[in-house]
């Protein structure tokens, strides 16, 4: 890879990280894809790329047998580069178009039921301040239907617990209010005004602290949630492979059963487009079908 390619790969990188406002794991991913198609290039100048090389390319990785997900976000990689160095007018012309995606199959998400969220929480040990925090975050993801990313975000001027509402910020920065049932308002509450200070002794923690916090007083990140839901799956036995989607995927499945409107469902999952929400009606329609063949004398 050249001098210049390495600064073209710098100039992308704080392009979507500060003007576009991709999330950290996009920026990570879209450089990471980046910087992977320029070593293959080796010595060859961006500016002499052409459809063909592109395309050449992406004969090249075929070879790693991608998911049709990864291979997409690949494509989406280069697109989104070629359309950089095209605007600030590096290149004169834009070889990535006309370079598309394979189409991907839609797949059911993955979601528990009511009972299997029980059976989830309730083996979470609460002994512990650490254990009664992840129990909190768990009663937040299924109850409000927030991103991982986005509970790791939250500080104390986010939360307005008197009108059962919090602020998150979403893909993009994208501002919305999420609603917070009752008992996960509880164990918040409790969190926040007992549990947290044992976990890190600061007295009265500014508006601009995090809420969740570990031993050392940082924010928790997205991957202790994630270690903390493996660790209660290895106790129990449930055949369905849980991470902290899993209970947004959950949130918004039941809303739909119970006869939410799916605009409703949209704005709480910060949805940009009603088609990514839509996909749990499918969810829906599948339970449906499985009660009825159950249910049913001559459902078979």
């Amino acid at each position: 890879m050249n001098e210049s390619s390495k600064r073209y790969l710098q100039a992308f990188k704080l392009y979507i990280e500060v003007e576009r406002n991709f999330s950290k794991h996009t920026v990570v991913a879209y450089s990471s894809d980046i910087l992977s198609f320029l070593v293959w290039l080796n010595e060859r100048n961006i500016e002499d790329v052409t459809y063909n090389i592109i395309r050449e390319y992406l004969v090249y990785i075929q070879q790693f047998n991608y998911t049709k997900t990864t291979t997409a976000r690949k494509i989406a990689s280069l697109r989104t580069f070629y359309r950089f160095l095209y605007r600030e007018k590096i290149i004169e012309t834009n070889p990535a178009i006309g370079v598309h995606a394979p189409k991907r199959g839609k797949t059911l998400p993955e979601f528990l039921t009511e009972n299997e969220i029980e059976q989830v929480l309730n083996n979470i040990k609460m002994e512990s301040p650490a254990g009664y925090r992840n129990r909190t975050i768990l009663e937040l993801l299924y109850a409000t239907g927030m991103r991982v990313s986005e509970l790791s975000s939250l500080n104390f001027e986010n939360l307005n617990l008197d009108e059962n509402e919090i602020k998150v910020f979403g893909k993009g920065a994208k501002e919305r209010i999420v609603l917070v049932s009752e008992r996960a308002k509880k164990f918040l509450q409790t969190y926040i005004k007992t549990v947290r200070y044992l976990i890190f002794k600061e007295e009265n923690p500014a508006s601009s602290k995090p809420v969740f916090i570990n031993k050392t007083g940082y924010r928790l990140q997205p991957q202790s949630v994630r270690l903390a839901i493996k660790d209660v799956m290895g106790k129990i036995e449930l055949p369905k492979h849980v991470t902290p989607h899993v209970f947004r995927h959950s949130f918004a499945t039941k809303l739909l059963e119970n006869g939410a409107d799916l605009r409703v469902v949209q704005e709480l999952l910060g949805h940009s487009s009603i088609s990514n929400t839509q996909i749990y009606t499918h969810v829906s329609t599948e339970r449906l079908r499985q009660s009825y063949n159950i249910a049913h004398p001559r459902a078979n």
